[in-house]
């Protein structure tokens, strides 16, 4: 006897554009609802989004692709660092001070950056990878994406913006 599989809704058309999952992952926000507070502290990040369910980690080992992100943007906010600290103090290098301040720029940067290049892999995520019919609350998402395009109602073959 076979057990029979209810299927699953099918996935709505109108989604976060790749463009803005970005955008909102550079932000620090939810990239499927757009929702601020996803941090309890600097490097505590929520496990899922308050407003709309998004588990972060949607699949174990999730953030090894976000580590990767951490790792590039703290080199790249380290190679900024050298560049112009060297361009500043042209032709006088005073070696100590440089040594310490891109240090100091060194332990800072993957922790200012950790929570961003969570949020900002999990939109990457989602546009390689897009949301199932079960991972969000699709009237939350949907509404973030009609809000954006200026629609207030989920029922756009109405008419109605009731």
């Amino acid at each position: 006897m076979t057990a029979q599989r209810r299927p699953l809704p099918a996935r709505p058309r109108k989604v976060p554009s790749t463009v803005r999952l970005l955008w909102r992952g550079v932000r620090g926000r939810c990239p499927a609802c757009g929702a601020r507070g996803q941090y309890r502290w600097l490097v505590n990040v929520s496990p899922s989004c308050h407003n709309c369910g998004l588990q972060f980690e949607r699949i174990e080992g999730h953030f090894v692709g976000a580590v990767g992100m951490n790792t590039i943007m703290s080199l790249g906010i380290l190679l900024i660092s050298l560049l112009v600290s060297i361009a500043v103090t042209y032709p006088d290098f005073p070696v100590l001070k440089l040594m310490l301040a891109n240090i100091a720029v060194a332990i800072a940067a993957p922790l200012v950056c950790y929570p961003l290049s969570r949020m900002l892999w999990t939109g990457i995520d989602i546009a390689m990878r897009p949301l199932g019919p079960d991972e969000v609350d699709w009237a939350v998402v949907l509404g973030s994406v009609n809000k954006w395009v200026g629609h207030t109602d989920m029922n756009t073959d109405s008419g109605n913006s009731e």
